[in-house]
């Protein structure tokens, strides 16, 4: 429920436009706490070497869809946080998913993020 959420209504465009819609203590920033911590975990997983990068990134790109909607907002949280590491998993997980589509697939970053674009803007967001 939460994934299909934040896949849905996540489009902050700053962090102020964040915790203005989704405060503190609201289900919406609960989901949004889920996902991103289930994410950096699965991205820890993923850059130690537990799972095949090529496995993961062939059968994954919701990680991307995850890091795409919040990677604006991230160096923010970074500096409030005085952790310049936060989030830091994911990052680096999408960097190398980012790099090994665009060998198989070249442009499919840009068209996704153009469709998402599009998506955006046929929903309203909660």
């Amino acid at each position: 429920q939460a994934r299909a959420w934040f896949v849905e209504n996540f489009h902050p465009e700053s962090p102020e436009e964040m915790m203005q819609r989704y405060p503190q203590g609201s289900e919406e920033n609960t989901n949004i706490r889920m996902v991103i911590s289930y994410w950096d975990m699965v991205a820890g997983i993923v850059n130690r070497g537990l799972i095949n990068d090529e496995l993961f990134f062939d059968s994954n790109g919701e990680i991307w869809v995850v890091w795409d909607r919040m990677r604006a907002i991230v160096p923010t949280w970074r500096t409030a946080f005085k952790n310049p590491h936060l989030f830091h998993n994911i990052e680096e997980t999408c960097k190398r998913l980012e790099a090994w589509r665009e060998k198989r697939a070249p442009g499919s970053t840009a068209a996704m993020r153009q469709m998402m674009v599009q998506a955006k803007a046929g929903t309203k967001g909660t």
